[in-house]
């Protein structure tokens, strides 16, 4: 492996917003680059390719980034 990782994980954003503690809800702002509340899917988290993501089209920020990590523990059981 040089570089990097050949595969990340990834979770899924919607704006369908559900009310499920396995979901973390961010409304947009200037630093994430949202058009609409979103709802971060924890429990679709999945694995791709490295190769597959092309450019970041947003940030989330420390506080939701924490949030989606303490739903993913939990889910995860770690």
């Amino acid at each position: 492996m040089r570089g990097g990782p050949n595969v990340v994980q990834v979770v899924p954003l919607t704006r369908m917003i559900r009310t499920s503690s396995t979901e973390t809800v961010t409304d947009p702002d200037g630093g994430n680059r949202l058009a609409a509340c979103s709802s971060a899917q924890c429990q679709h988290v999945r694995s791709v390719a490295a190769t597959r993501i092309h450019r970041r089209t947003g940030n989330v920020g420390p506080v939701v980034l924490g949030e989606v990590r303490e739903t993913l523990a939990l889910l995860l059981d770690l």
